[in-house]
């Protein structure tokens, strides 16, 4: 992935929880379905690209999504009160991760973004499979409101 100058310091701050813009681009790659204005992964690859540098801009994603990481992380040291580790980690488990995912997703791209949210929620593909129960809600609900906002912003464009 071409990068410009202006990084935004939410990507440095997934790079350093392992997670590349490229993992975020070619995550949402692997649901991918040609659209008018859309046609190829390529085209598609380029919008993700600049629609994530877009996105993660956003102070409230940051908030969003850092909030979400250190719920992890306190989770799995067992910080949150009333949580187990086994129920944090089991099914049924928890809703909050769900919720944390669609209200980032929501955010982003408003229900359009929520029905893509389901989507990727669903099938878990590329980097979402390795993370935890609550970032890998919260990274689906960035990448399930990226998705969504190319193809909205496409459809838009071709009417």
């Amino acid at each position: 992935m071409k990068m410009n100058k202006n990084i935004p310091p939410l990507v440095e701050y997934f790079e350093k929880k392992g997670i590349t813009l490229k993992d975020l681009v070619d995550t949402a790659l692997e649901l991918f379905v040609p659209h008018p204005g859309i046609e190829t992964e390529a085209k598609a690859a380029k919008l993700l690209e600049e629609e994530f540098l877009e996105a993660m801009s956003d102070v409230n994603v940051s908030c969003l999504e850092v909030a979400c990481f250190r719920a992890q992380e306190d989770a799995e040291k067992g910080l949150i009160p009333g949580l187990s580790l086994e129920r944090f980690m089991g099914r049924p488990g928890l809703v909050a991760d769900e919720l944390l995912g669609l209200t980032i997703a929501d955010y982003i791209a408003g229900a359009r973004g929520i029905f893509e949210f389901t989507r990727f929620d669903q099938s878990k593909p590329g980097i979402l499979k390795k993370l935890g129960p609550i970032t890998n809600d919260a990274v689906g609900g960035l990448v399930a409101g990226v998705s969504s906002n190319i193809y909205t912003n496409a459809f838009r464009k071709n009417k």
